[in-house]
């Protein structure tokens, strides 16, 4: 462990009232929510990191790796880690990184999963210690994919790569002692974004339909705006300058932002789409679609689970080195998506 990890590690497991008055005396609270102390003291002392909007994407997306290195956790044992490559597009090969719990339920289906990043910046480490409890505590193989980024390649590079990881993932779960011809979706922020534009997609094309979509903090409609986004748009992580500069990355210039392959929440018929579990966070300009998101799914007949985490912000799967909410929190989403399944594998879906 580096020495930058061992200082935070032990600032981070100060009592909360000393974390506080290290990170500007009095508890950041926003619309009633109150921030859990080890997120605002990553939050104080990134106060004077210059916008992404100020730099050069390659910039950004090398600092944004290292910076993540210091805050997750590493994955813990009982979870089998490979590497592999998923035929592309495009010609393309496409990273990706299985994790295989040794309690695997044969019942549960795979997960494909989609890092969070606004489509410009992560890569499989972002989302490692995640992918790893994910895995543990749904007792399901998790196919993480390295899709392509922005600017380098701009949409919908990065969504047809997670088009074609799900397809692939569908066709191969057996291989990875899953059932046959089936496969979950699954993300964070971005990751969130392109779960529910596949699951919309598969509606459309009449299948193959993912398991279930678990959406975190998802990225819902770009083109709509939100309270929230309004109240939160200068927190940590996230904030609506870095929003906006991650679509100026992502998007060609002129693109239609109501169009259903960036903003799913402009879908008017949620009906007959996978059952999901939705989780938000309470500092974050995103959890207001991901609220709404939630209940218009419900409200459509679909079978949801939503539960919001009113003291973490955005990311914060990424966090579980120093955030024990965040760690809290990881292993309940696991849980619900664990129970999703064995739902699913009682009524023999």
């Amino acid at each position: 462990m580096s020495l930058q990890r061992v200082l935070a590690k032990a600032f981070a497991s100060l009592p909360d009232s000393w974390i506080v008055k290290m990170a500007g005396g009095a508890p950041l609270t926003i619309e009633g929510r109150t921030l859990e102390p080890q997120l605002q003291l990553a939050a104080w002392n990134g106060r004077e990191a210059p916008p992404m909007s100020s730099l050069p994407a390659e910039m950004v997306q090398a600092g944004v790796k290292a910076q993540l290195a210091l805050l997750a956790d590493t994955p813990g044992e009982g979870v089998g880690i490979s590497e592999l490559n998923i035929p592309g597009p495009d010609g393309n090969q496409i990273p990706a990184r299985m994790y295989r719990p040794a309690s695997q339920d044969p019942r549960h289906p795979l997960i494909v999963y989609f890092h969070m990043g606004g489509g410009v910046v992560g890569d499989l480490e972002t989302c490692h210690a995640w992918c790893g409890m994910l895995a543990q505590g749904a007792q399901a193989p998790v196919l993480s994919v390295d899709y392509r980024l922005a600017p380098q390649h701009i949409f919908p590079a990065g969504l047809n790569d997670c088009f074609a990881a799900y397809k692939w993932g569908v066709a191969n779960a057996a291989k990875f002692g899953a059932p046959a011809g089936k496969a979950a979706v699954g993300g964070d922020s971005m990751g969130g974004n392109f779960s529910a534009i596949i699951s919309q997609q598969m509606k459309r094309e009449g299948g193959p339909m993912p398991a279930l979509q678990l959406l975190i903090y998802p990225a819902i409609d770009i083109s709509k705006h939100y309270p929230s986004k309004i109240s939160f748009a200068k927190t940590f992580t996230l904030s609506q300058d870095t929003m906006d500069w991650f679509m100026q990355q992502y998007l060609p210039e002129g693109f239609d932002h109501t169009d259903l392959r960036v903003s799913p929440g402009q879908e008017t018929d949620l009906s007959g789409l996978p059952p999901a579990v939705v989780v938000t966070a309470g500092h974050d300009p995103l959890v207001d679609e991901g609220d709404e998101y939630a209940a218009r799914l419900k409200a459509a007949g679909v079978d949801v689970v939503h539960k919001r985490y009113d003291s973490l912000a955005h990311a914060f799967t990424a966090f579980t080195f120093l955030s024990p909410g965040s760690r809290k929190a990881c292993r309940e989403t696991a849980e619900m998506v664990h129970d999703m399944f064995a739902k699913a594998a009682r009524a023999g879906a």
